[in-house]
């Protein structure tokens, strides 16, 4: 089984972490999952109304010392 990758948005502010979400799961294969880091509290919102709209799946969410992280699978 392949590593996860990882995405590391932590010191970036909205809309940013999305942003490069986005740009990493336009890389990606269907099935494929990532993991992202973010301290902006507005990624919990925004990672969450994306997910929904494009059908991604977010599997874990987590918030610990500061930062907020995902572990996301894209499915569209």
């Amino acid at each position: 089984m392949d590593a996860v990758p990882d995405l590391d948005a932590r010191g970036m502010n909205c809309p940013l972490p999305l942003l490069k979400l986005k740009q990493r799961l336009n890389q990606m294969e269907v099935g494929d999952r990532i993991h992202v880091k973010t301290t902006d509290p507005g990624s919990v919102r925004d990672f969450a109304a994306f997910a929904q709209q494009v059908g991604h799946i977010i599997h874990e969410q987590d918030h610990r010392n500061g930062e907020y992280l995902f572990l996301i699978e894209k499915l569209a």
